[in-house]
């Protein structure tokens, strides 16, 4: 849904006592707004043994517009588009998972650094639990759709972009991370979402050529930055390098690009 859409939700209106009026006005407040209003404040107005027409009309025009100003906040928080940490399932997420928290950077750097060392031979059938876990996704299924072959077939295939994927998966993060097992569409997920850029920060995801081409057609392998060392030189975590999780010093001249989830601060 684009731009922001306000809506007025319709109030019940209760043609009676002042009573039922002022009840509406109370509840309603009590239960969204405690802090506005209480029945307390309307116990003079009910205790009133002269009730006129226009005791009547105010009750309901409060009503009304507490009614109202409710249903607007209500639904402008459930349609409005939120960005970064406060998002919840975007349009871009790629695999259904469940709203996140607040992510920094170093939530996913710290999850990566716990991943070095895991290892195509460590009990998954001669694959890694990242190629485990996207064959069992829906995901799968949608980029099988996409690009043909089986999901059975993840279980054998280079690993680099699942094990990305798999970090955003873990964290509920997958609207910022992506996900995918193929590094080109991957990069072009970041892209299309004016997500792509040149400079190396940490916590982005970094694709590289390793012909220096610097084409996103030429992909080859992808990772995530942990620091920008300076004088051309990032230190990164890939999954699939020998075979494994591990700590990489990289050349920014092999670099196509970079994708920047939009992390908390």
């Amino acid at each position: 849904m684009s731009g922001k859409h306000r809506i007025t939700a319709p109030v019940p209106r209760f043609a009676g006592t002042l009573a039922a009026g002022l009840a509406l006005a109370a509840g309603l407040a009590a239960a969204t707004h405690p802090g506005e209003s209480s029945a307390a404040a309307f116990e003079p107005q009910l205790a009133s043994t002269s009730i006129t027409g226009a005791d009547i009309v105010s009750a309901m025009s409060r009503a009304d517009a507490l009614g109202s100003r409710i249903a607007s906040s209500t639904f402008k928080s459930l349609t409005e588009p939120k960005t970064g940490a406060q998002a919840g399932t975007a349009v871009g997420s790629a695999d259904g998972t469940s709203p996140h928290g607040p992510v920094t950077a170093q939530d996913v750097i710290s999850l990566a650094k716990k991943q070095v060392g895991v290892s195509e031979t460590d009990g998954y059938g001669g694959g890694t639990k990242y190629q485990k876990w996207y064959a069992g996704s829906e995901r799968a299924k949608q980029t099988v759709e996409r690009d043909g072959g089986s999901v059975d077939a993840y279980l054998d295939a280079a690993w680099c972009s699942m094990f990305i994927s798999w970090l955003g998966h873990k964290l509920n993060f997958s609207d910022q991370m992506g996900s995918d097992a193929w590094t080109i569409a991957h990069a072009q997920w970041f892209k299309d979402r004016g997500r792509w850029g040149h400079k190396p920060k940490a916590g982005a995801v970094v694709f590289f050529s390793w012909s220096g081409s610097g084409s996103i057609d030429d992909i080859d392998h992808v990772g995530l930055v942990v620091k920008n060392l300076g004088g051309g030189r990032i230190k990164t975590i890939e999954g699939n390098t020998n075979d494994a999780v591990t700590k990489q010093v990289r050349s920014t001249d092999m670099v196509v690009g970079y994708g920047y989830p939009d992390y908390a601060k």
